[in-house]
């Protein structure tokens, strides 16, 4: 496995294996790897002949100092994690690396993706996630990019913003990895006690709530009975809502095939999120 720091040694090793006409696909993350990053790491190696893995914690996607420092980091351990599962190159690029001076930063219309749930609570977000992943597209230029489910309202910014760009890049999207217990994975999840784990598992079983109440009631009246159940726990809820699958508007009275529910809530200091398809696509 090549482990790279800097942008223009990357490019060496990415350009000999595009001249050989080797199709890479390409894994973003900010590192504190676990079985869904690793699943992620997987669906490329079946799809492609090279699989880049990025390690960056994007300073500009945190609206909050605090989040930002107290983000699990082990490099380390990371590196040998995708070692030992497979990856060809590990791409570890500093802020100024990737921020150099001089640059311009980009801004698009993400209306109306961007101004509910995840961007109505985190303004700026997804403008960092924009710029870092478009960045990071541009640098190594992959075929295709994949992303997990389990950011659903980010993965419908990139898909917006590979259209807006014209980035000719597929992305992927891959099922969200769960404990046995339920609680999607996360890096964050390291931030928890045993206890709160516990406690977390909630989320997902609100959510499987969620999908056999749209059997019999409205959007409204099942987001409605979901916060009702979630009330009961420790946790804090931020938001939860039901949204149409592509612009993510809010779904009230009727059901769109592939309506997904989405939570965001506080488990003690720590903001986990995830969501479910309600209805399924026939």
């Amino acid at each position: 496995m090549i482990t790279s720091h800097h942008i223009a040694d990357l490019k060496t090793h990415l350009t000999q294996l595009k001249n050989k006409g080797l199709k890479i696909g390409f894994v973003p993350t900010m590192g504190a790897l676990h079985a869904g990053h690793i699943s992620l790491v997987d669906r490329a190696k079946k799809d492609c002949d090279t699989v880049v893995v990025s390690i960056f914690v994007n300073p500009t996607q945190f609206n909050n100092a605090s989040d930002l420092a107290s983000y699990p980091r082990q490099e380390e351990k990371d590196i040998q994690t995708l070692k030992e599962n497979g990856c060809d190159i590990v791409f570890l690029p500093s802020a100024e690396e990737i921020y150099p001076p001089g640059y311009d930063s980009i801004t698009i219309d993400l209306d109306p993706i961007e101004n509910t749930m995840e961007g109505a609570h985190r303004p700026g977000h997804f403008n960092g996630v924009v710029n870092v992943v478009s960045r990071l597209f541009k640098i190594i230029g992959p075929h295709i990019a994949y992303f997990g489910r389990k950011d659903f309202q980010q993965v419908a910014v990139i898909k917006e913003m590979v259209k807006q760009l014209q980035f000719d890049i597929k992305i992927a999207t891959v099922e969200t990895k769960r404990d046995p217990n339920g609680l999607a994975m996360s890096s964050r999840n390291l931030r928890l006690s045993e206890q709160q784990k516990e406690e977390a598992t909630i989320l997902s079983q609100v959510l499987k709530k969620g999908k056999s109440w749209a059997n019999t009631y409205s959007p409204y009246q099942t987001r409605e009975k979901m916060k009702t159940y979630l009330s009961e726990s420790s946790l804090e809820l931020e938001y939860l809502q039901i949204v149409h699958p592509e612009d993510l508007t809010d779904l009230n009275q009727y059901w769109v095939e592939g309506a997904t529910a989405c939570i965001a809530a506080f488990c003690g200091d720590v903001r986990l999120i995830d969501n479910m398809e309600l209805v399924e696509y026939t």
